[in-house]
C-alpha cells in the first residue's frame, strides 16, 4: 500500500508539472511572430520589411565580414556580428524604424511596425 501511495504522489506532481509546462508553453508570448532579415554582400535583405507588433526579428550576417545592426534611434544595437552569428530584437510598439550597419553606414534598411490587429 505505501508503494502505491508514493507512485500515486510522485505520478501526480508529475502531471502537475507537465500541466504547468504546458500552460506556459501555450502563452500568447511564447507564440510571437518571427521574422528574419539576411545580411550579405553589404545589405540586408529584405530592405524594407513590415511586420505587426509582438514580432521578433532575428538578423543572421551570412557575409564574410562583421557587421553591426543598429538603429537610428538607438532603440535596439548589436554586437559586430562574425559570420553565421545572430541578433534578435522584438518590436512591441508601432512605427517606422530605420536602422544601419555601424561599421559601413551606407547599408541601411527599415523595419516597418504595425498594430497586432490590422491586417497586412
Amino acid at each position: 500500500m505505501i508503494a502505491r501511495t508514493s507512485f500515486l504522489a510522485r505520478m501526480t506532481i508529475f502531471l502537475a508539472f507537465v500541466a504547468i509546462v504546458l500552460m506556459v508553453a501555450w502563452t500568447p508570448a511564447a507564440h510571437a511572430e518571427v521574422a528574419q532579415v539576411k545580411i550579405d554582400n553589404f545589405t540586408f535583405d529584405p530592405p524594407v520589411l513590415k511586420v505587426k507588433a509582438g514580432t521578433v526579428v532575428t538578423w543572421i550576417n551570412e557575409d564574410d565580414i562583421p557587421h553591426t545592426v543598429v538603429a537610428a534611434s538607438r532603440t535596439f544595437k548589436s554586437k559586430a556580428l562574425d559570420t553565421d552569428e545572430k541578433y534578435s530584437f522584438a518590436f512591441t510598439t508601432p512605427g517606422s524604424f530605420e536602422y544601419f550597419c555601424s561599421l559601413h553606414p551606407h547599408m541601411k534598411a527599415t523595419i516597418i511596425v504595425e498594430s497586432a490587429t490590422s491586417k497586412m
